[in-house]
């Protein structure tokens, strides 16, 4: 049978030394160990020797053994301070986050500020803007108007293209007419390009597009703005095309056209788009930035066809939405008659209050401005104005609206806030009211009443 024992045998050049073999006295132990140590030490020698002799030629397997040692114990530094730079790396990242979110909500508290006494200067400069007044104080209530419009959009611009690039700003995707929202606009700016000597004309369309109603307002707004700004002569054309993608809004003008080279300059931020009127350059350059921005994040292709000489045409393509149970239409058409229709009004701010009061008053509604539901009595008005925030203490606007409509069923109501939020804004629409977003644009409001009231006419004449 073979041997399968693991033991050296005895006189093999590996044995290890045999403690029984061992003389007793020490000085001749000690000879023995010391010779037996060092014929131990050749061996090793020898086996290292062997080892890297019988390599692959040209290598060192014991010398590569200690660089592959060293290159580990680098690798191992390395990826340490490498983790180290990676940690201050997310540290450093989250304090640009925090002060970065910090920034927005720094700005969206001072835009809110802003904007209680700017909606209530606005207010009041509509009202008088209705009144009879010489030609002399109506051209300068009229640049008091424009003047407060300009602060509106500078404000307005900081704050979106700071919750945009914070990516807090989140969008209130809704199937509504396109009507809705280009009519409203043709109207708008008919009367501005009118001022300057254009002709704006208006395609209306039946379709019906998905997207957040309010930032999409911002995008053709935007466009209309320019084309109004930059075209010295001529019209400007807002109309669509249906695509199979879905519903292209164009905007063009006869104005003085962008070369190629500039085209993709023109979506930085603070770029220009050439020299306007006198007068007429109080952006901060920042409109077609925040047009790319909202355009990505709600997934809206944008378009632009241009050449010197020969005007622009900018789009933005919008998905078709689904048709939905007929609601208030607001139209391209001259404000419905207001007179006599009583409105209530209710907000926690005097100016606003004010405000309100002298504007709808010179549309000739009756109007009850009060700050809390508590003061109001007697039948249902044509419609309810509520502001949102109603102070601290207070039930939100919304909450009151809600107990007003349990009170008096069908009673229409108006949302008003400064708060660009898609959740209260998709809450305010689930309620079955209607949203008006700060600083409020008298022109909309007035459209909307008009819806309002029409709506209310076929019910009022069945009882």
């Amino acid at each position: 049978m073979a041997c399968t024992s693991t033991r050296p045998s005895p006189g093999w050049p590996l044995a290890p030394l045999d403690p029984t073999t061992l003389p007793e006295a020490p000085a001749a132990r000690a000879a023995l160990l010391a010779e037996e140590n060092a014929r131990l030490r050749r061996i090793c020698a020898a086996l290292i020797e062997r080892v890297e002799s019988s390599g692959v030629p040209g290598g060192a397997p014991y010398a590569a053994f200690e660089h592959s040692v060293l290159l580990a114990e680098q690798v191992r530094e390395r990826t340490e301070t490498l983790q180290r730079t990676l940690g201050e790396l997310h540290r450093a990242k989250a304090e640009a986050e925090a002060a970065n979110l910090s920034k927005t909500k720094f700005l969206a508290a001072v835009s809110h500020d802003l904007l209680q006494p700017l909606n209530a200067a606005r207010l009041f400069a509509s009202a008088l803007e209705g009144q009879p007044l010489p030609p002399g104080s109506r051209r300068l209530v009229g640049n008091i108007g424009r003047s407060l419009k300009d602060v509106e959009s500078l404000i307005g611009s900081l704050v979106d293209i700071s919750r945009l690039d914070a990516g807090v700003l989140r969008p209130d995707v809704a199937s509504f007419p396109a009507e809705e929202l280009l009519g409203v606009l043709a109207e708008e700016y008919r009367q501005l390009a009118a001022s300057r000597g254009l002709e704006l004309r208006y395609v209306p369309t039946r379709a019906v597009i998905a997207s957040d109603l309010a930032l999409l307002a911002r995008v053709v707004r935007n466009f209309l703005s320019n084309a109004v700004r930059y075209t010295r002569q001529g019209r400007i054309l807002l109309g669509c095309r249906r695509r199979p993608e879905g519903l292209e809004i164009l905007v063009g003008d006869t104005g003085p056209g962008i070369a190629p080279a500039q085209q993709r300059l023109i979506f930085e931020e603070f770029r220009r788009l050439g020299a306007a009127e006198e007068g007429d350059d109080r952006g901060l350059g920042l409109g077609l930035a925040i047009v790319e921005r909202i355009g990505g994040m709600l997934g809206h292709p944008l378009g632009l066809v241009s050449r010197p000489g020969h005007g622009a045409l900018f789009s933005v393509t919008v998905p078709y939405g689904e048709r939905a149970a007929p609601g208030v239409a607001v139209r391209d058409e001259a404000p419905a008659p207001l007179a006599g229709a009583r409105v209530w009004v209710i907000d926690n701010d005097a100016d606003i209050r004010d405000g309100m009061a002298a504007l709808l008053g010179g549309w000739g509604c009756r109007v009850a401005c009060v700050a809390s539901p508590e003061a109001l009595s007697g039948p249902a008005p044509a419609a309810l104005l509520v502001d949102y925030h109603l102070g601290e203490r207070r039930p939100d606007g919304l909450s009151v609206a809600r107990r007003l409509r349990e009170r008096h069923p069908g009673l229409p109501v108006v949302v008003i806030t400064a708060n660009h939020d898609a959740a209260l804004k998709a809450h305010i629409r689930e309620a079955g009211f209607e949203c008006l977003l700060k600083p409020l644009k008298p022109l909309r409001l007035r459209l909307l009443l008009g819806a309002l009231l029409e709506a209310q006419r076929p019910r009022r004449s069945a009882r």
